[in-house]
C-alpha cells in the first residue's frame, strides 16, 4: 500500500514538473490592440487572462497593452456587450497588435403601452381638462427668454454623458498609475519661454 502511495506521489510530482517546465518554455508576447464596436472606440473595456490573473483596461482611445504567453486565452468584456475570447497564436511575433470588435448585448423587452391606448380616448381626456387660455397665474419672470437660455446652457450632464466622463477619468487614472505624469512646471523649456517673454516685455517698455 505504501509503495502505491509513493508511486502516485512520484507520478504527480513528475507531471507538475513537466507542466511547469512547459510553461517556462512558452514565449512572452507583448499584446496590444484597440477595442471598439461598430460605431465608436470603447473606453474602459476589460482585457485580461483569467488563469494568470493579469490584464488591462482600454484608455480613452480604446487602446490596451499587456504581456501574455503563447497559447493564453484572453477575455475581452464590457458592460452592455457580448464577451469575446482571443487565443494568442503559437506563431505570433514578439509584439502582436490586434483589433477587437464587440457586439452589443441587446435584450428585447415586451412592449408596454404608456398613456392612452387610442387617439380618441386621448382627445376626450384633453377636451375634458380645464386648461387656462391666458398666462394669468404664471410667473412672467420664469418665461424670460434670456433666463431660459441660461438655464439650458447650465443644465447638468445627462446619465450617458456622466457615465462617459466617469469612465474617461477612471481609465486615465488607472493608466497614469503605471507611468510618470507630465508636470509642465518642471519643464525647463517652458521656464525658458516664460523668461524670454518676460524679458521681451521689459524691453518694449
Amino acid at each position: 500500500m505504501n509503495r502505491i502511495v509513493l508511486l502516485c506521489g512520484v507520478v504527480l510530482m513528475f507531471g507538475l514538473a513537466t507542466e511547469g517546465f512547459s510553461q517556462q518554455k512558452r514565449r512572452v508576447i507583448q499584446l496590444s490592440g484597440i477595442v471598439r464596436d461598430s460605431s465608436e472606440l470603447l473606453v474602459g473595456a476589460h482585457v485580461y487572462v483569467p488563469k494568470a490573473g493579469r490584464g488591462d483596461i482600454t484608455n480613452v482611445y480604446g487602446f490596451f497593452s499587456m504581456p501574455v504567453l503563447v497559447g493564453d486565452s484572453v477575455v475581452i468584456s464590457m458592460v452592455g456587450y457580448h464577451r469575446t475570447h482571443y487565443i494568442v497564436p503559437d506563431a505570433a511575433s514578439d509584439q502582436l497588435t490586434i483589433l477587437i470588435e464587440l457586439t452589443q448585448d441587446v435584450t428585447m423587452l415586451n412592449s408596454v403601452i404608456v398613456g392612452f391606448p387610442t387617439e380618441e380616448l386621448f382627445k376626450e381626456a384633453v377636451l375634458a381638462m380645464n386648461l387656462p387660455t391666458d398666462n394669468r397665474g404664471l410667473d412672467q419672470k420664469a418665461l424670460n427668454a434670456e433666463l431660459l437660455a441660461l438655464m439650458a446652457r447650465s443644465a447638468p450632464m445627462d446619465g450617458n454623458a456622466n457615465y462617459k466622463y466617469y469612465i474617461d477619468q477612471w481609465s486615465q487614472s488607472a493608466g497614469n498609475s503605471f507611468r510618470p505624469v507630465y508636470n509642465p512646471f518642471l519643464d525647463p523649456l517652458n521656464w525658458a519661454r516664460f523668461i524670454k517673454g518676460f524679458s521681451n516685455k521689459k524691453k518694449k517698455k
